[in-house]
């Protein structure tokens, strides 16, 4: 059996290679003038995501096994933008009906806003009764003031972040490995969500992009993955490659894509977590405007 979402590796970064498919499988040709041609060989069925980054090529064939087995790929610029995401194959909408209901309803929308507050900051951190406004008010002051934390750690005097992908080399060591860790996180994230069958767009707190559920969930994580990070790598002379290297590094121990399933099970349907449905033993079911669900794969023919 392929393995789930939880149970696959994170990301993988390539860039000035060729990527195609063969009869053995998806494999990168990397060209060198010391080496010659190396054929690295990539398992494709294990990954969430592929990220691209300049001077890649891939064939089409190459890309529809991707997209089989359910890899998210992105590419990638030298500023580390995504702008192109394949979606993978999801076998269940249960996820995605759970989201969308509670999308819907601006009690339930608040309340699951909330809890992503306070998974993030901490039981009992939002006053009863804050609206949107203030919560997004709570979390740029904790956000600041992580920041104004680590940047006197790392005594680099004040920080300001900043995201500017058309003055991206004037840009200082934090920020550049920032922003390049938080792109794995996105792509990670991306690929949890859609092999859910959930949907990328619907946010919770971020609204009016394709990736707003996206940055919601990456959101939960970056305090403890990609911010300490940036800020450890103040001096590096390379910082971008050095925060995907580490950052990789680093997901072996926080088991990430577990971690990204549980949490948005348990934000979209607390009083109904299960696990992701094994796609072995699930079928199609019909709906039905006054029953409801009703089985699929039965014969419902009335009888003679």
């Amino acid at each position: 059996m392929l393995p789930r979402v939880a149970d696959s590796l994170s990301f993988l970064y390539l860039d000035i290679v060729r990527i195609h498919q063969d009869d053995t499988g998806v494999c990168a040709e990397v060209t060198s003038e010391r080496r010659g041609t190396e054929t690295v060989y990539l398992p494709t069925a294990a990954l969430s995501c592929v990220l691209l980054g300049p001077g890649t090529s891939i064939t089409t064939r190459a890309l529809a096994t991707f997209a089989r087995h359910g890899t998210t790929v992105l590419i990638t610029g030298a500023g580390g933008v995504r702008c192109y995401a394949a979606l993978p194959d999801s076998l269940t909408t249960t996820w995605l009906e759970h989201q969308t209901r509670a999308w819907t309803d601006d009690t339930r929308r608040l309340a699951v806003a909330t809890a992503m507050y306070e998974k993030r900051f901490g039981p009992g951190t939002v006053p009863a009764g804050a609206n949107f406004n203030q919560l997004r008010g709570f979390e740029g002051q904790r956000v600041k003031a992580l920041y104004q934390l680590h940047a006197r750690q790392y005594k680099i005097g004040r920080f300001r972040r900043a995201y500017d992908p058309d003055s991206w080399d004037t840009q200082d060591p934090v920020n550049l490995a920032l922003s390049s860790a938080n792109t794995c996180l996105y792509g990670i994230v991306h690929a949890a969500i859609l092999a859910l069958g959930c949907s990328p767009a619907l946010g919770f707190v971020h609204n009016g992009n394709q990736q707003a559920f996206v940055y919601d969930i990456a959101d939960l994580y970056k305090a403890d993955l990609t911010i300490p990070l940036a800020f450890s790598l103040h001096n590096s002379p390379n910082p971008e490659a050095a925060a995907r290297r580490s950052f990789r590094d680093g997901l072996r121990l926080f088991k990430l894509l577990p971690s990204i399933v549980t949490d948005i099970q348990t934000l979209l349907a607390p009083s109904h977590h299960t696990d992701i449905p094994d796609p072995e033993e699930q079928l199609v079911d019909l709906w039905d405007p006054i029953t409801g669900t009703v089985p699929g794969g039965t014969n419902h023919t009335p009888g003679p």
